[in-house]
């Protein structure tokens, strides 16, 4: 899968980010935001690819 997909984090707000970082909270993404109508994505991380899959039983796998 090569489709790239827009940037789910860019629409966090920077309050949401300041609130995260100060209150000791952790950011919430609905699988929905990231996934879309997608069953897979590709995440890059230190110049590494990760594969994130939603399974039909609605399990989420991450691989390299």
């Amino acid at each position: 899968m090569n489709k790239r997909f827009s940037d789910p984090l860019a629409s966090l707000s920077m309050q949401d980010s300041n609130l995260n970082s100060t209150q000791g909270t952790h950011t919430r993404l609905h699988s929905k935001e990231l996934f879309g109508e997608a069953r897979e994505i590709v995440i890059e991380h230190a110049g590494d690819e990760y594969r994130l899959r939603l399974t039909r039983q609605g399990k989420l796998i991450l691989t390299k």
